[in-house]
């Protein structure tokens, strides 16, 4: 993060305008916890902040300091629209394409807000002001750390901010198995700890707080999975159907995929999920396999080496038969 950028933002700061704060459709821990966390860091600094959702997130992020206060533009347009159309600043958490902010994508390209961008996917677009970028960053809630420490107001992280930043590092990492967790990763866990935040009782209200019914539609993605041995890729497709014969709710299939990569050998895990008139794709691999090219060129999509996602238009049968098509393809993305 250079200098320039942060006296850009203090400057921007110090003209006490109305913020909006906005993760990407379907927002994670990452996107919630990076979200939230700058939220009480910009209120401990007297701005007028809001964070604003495309749409709602799952149960199990709720529980997080004040996330009751997230307006939802699927269930409150008036409130949401006015908050963005008043807004002079408007900060945009863990993604770097206003596309992915979905419904709200056409008020944030009317928008003449200052932008600011704190993300870490890959192949950003210029849409931003000030970009903070990092493709190699475990997380953006790792990266809000680093930027409340460059603004100089490292000492402001309480117990309240370090719980919404442990919570986002310790999801996008994956409970910190992933390539991306780093000894640096480790240290801002540590610190945020230190400050606060109680890892055992985060980790239990994000992982150990499913329903019966999650785990009932577990059983059948994993039944529903197919594996390839000769691309060492698993596939789950999940119907409407299916969904609705389980209750599924926000943020029951989150993690389904990664069931896939647990076969012995497979590279590349791939979950089909039919969201009315598309299928709603979620890809994760393993070295050599890039799948933010794979999803980029084939499923309208992106994100990072080893974690991307993208949509078909279309059936599941259809979305299946084209991944099979194209699956040969993998192979040469690295």
């Amino acid at each position: 993060m250079n200098v320039l950028d942060i006296e850009t933002v203090k400057n921007l700061l110090s003209k006490q305008l109305k913020i909006s704060i906005i993760p990407h459709k379907s927002p994670d821990g990452d996107a919630i916890g990076s979200c939230l966390g700058l939220y009480h860091y910009l209120k401990m600094k007297g701005q007028d902040v809001t964070v604003v959702s495309p749409n709602d997130f799952p149960e199990f992020l709720k529980w997080m300091p004040e996330a009751e206060n997230i307006v939802i533009y699927d269930t409150d347009k008036e409130r949401a629209t006015k908050q963005i159309e008043k807004s002079g600043l408007i900060f945009t958490l863990d993604f770097n394409s206003l596309s992915r902010a979905d419904s709200l994508t056409p008020l944030l390209e009317a928008s003449k807000a200052t932008f600011v961008m704190i993300d870490h996917h890959q192949q950003p677009d210029d849409y931003a002001r000030v970009k903070f970028s990092n493709p190699e960053a475990s997380s953006t809630c790792a990266m809000l750390y680093l930027f409340m420490d460059a603004m100089g107001d490292k000492n402001l992280i309480d117990k309240t901010i370090a719980t919404c930043l442990y919570t986002g590092i310790m999801t996008d990492t994956g409970n910190f198995k992933y390539p991306t967790t780093t000894s640096n990763t480790l240290r801002i866990a540590s610190f945020l700890i230190d400050k606060g935040a109680n890892n055992a009782k985060i980790n239990s209200d994000v992982f150990d707080t499913q329903s019966y019914d999650r785990l009932q539609l577990l059983s059948v993605a994993i039944r529903n999975m197919v594996y390839n041995q000769e691309y060492q890729a698993a596939y789950i497709t999940l119907n409407a159907e299916e969904m609705a014969a389980h209750n599924c709710q926000k943020g029951d299939t989150d993690g389904f995929v990664n069931y896939g990569l647990k076969i012995d050998g497979a590279k590349l895990a791939v979950i089909f999920i039919q969201e009315g008139s598309f299928v709603k794709i979620s890809l994760r691999s393993k070295y050599p396999y890039d799948v933010n090219v794979f999803a980029r060129k084939h499923f309208n999509g992106g994100g990072h080496i080893n974690a991307a996602g993208g949509r078909f238009d279309g059936t599941i049968e259809e979305a299946v038969a084209y991944f099979k098509k194209v699956l040969p393809e993998i192979r040469y993305t690295v």
